[in-house]
């Protein structure tokens, strides 16, 4: 069976949609978490792609976490692989770092948590043909890496996606939560009085709107990311 290395940042978390996209596919998952302690390979001959999901950490905060600089002088091998990889929110933003770009907070403590739009750019292709909304939960943004392509622009933070070479991706947005996941990210967002986040009771009226776009643009952009469609 083809394997997928999956990288999570905290012990209770789960792959969720995207997780169980690729074992639909066929995919069996071989989840690390380095934040327990678990080790990354020494290269990518067992893992067909490699996936780094998001967390409540920075890329910053690697002095007090050492498990993010382990994964972040791991991402080089990965790249050099040639193996698809894919960052979503914090492994978005280690991919970005690990280019070159630069990382950072919004300078005026905004977010982006709950639905926001997620806009094409100009050298989107077919992965970003029309605008949707996605679920979103993040304080920090990044700078484009030397060489890679933006893929879509958002409100807050321009940067949403952006492709490095020819099968390394980075999104901000989460295609991967549930719904679940989702009301219980945005009722500690509320309770905290964070900038810019949505209400609990708009996400839930706008879900049936706006997930079925984020999951044809899930399974669109796998079909594409591990050469299963065109």
């Amino acid at each position: 069976m083809k394997r997928i290395l999956v990288i999570l940042h905290q012990r209770r978390s789960r792959p969720r949609r995207v997780g169980r996209a690729l074992r639909e596919r066929g995919y069996e998952l071989d989840i690390r978490r380095p934040c327990d302690g678990e080790s990354l390979p020494e290269t990518m001959d067992d893992h067909a792609a490699a996936v780094i999901f998001g967390g409540p950490l920075g890329v910053y905060d690697c002095d007090a976490h050492p498990h993010l600089r382990t994964e972040l002088d791991w991402i080089p091998v990965a790249l050099a692989s040639g193996k698809p990889f894919f960052g979503i929110c914090l492994g978005c933003q280690m991919l970005a770092h690990a280019l070159g770009g630069r990382v950072w907070r919004h300078p005026e403590g905004r977010h982006e948590i709950g639905y926001f739009p997620i806009v094409p750019a100009e050298k989107s292709g077919a992965l970003f043909d029309r605008p949707f909304h996605a679920f979103q939960w993040h304080r920090d943004g990044f700078e484009m890496p030397s060489g890679a392509v933006l893929l879509a622009r958002g409100e807050i933070f321009e940067n949403q996606a952006f492709r490095y070479g020819a099968n390394a991706y980075g999104v901000q947005f989460h295609p991967e939560i549930t719904p679940a996941t989702m009301v219980r990210w945005a009722t500690f967002a509320q309770e905290k009085k964070l900038r810019d986040a949505r209400p609990v009771a708009e996400i839930l009226a706008k879900k049936e709107e706006y997930e079925p776009d984020v999951r044809r643009w899930l399974h669109r952009f796998f079909d594409h990311w591990l050469g299963e469609g065109v």
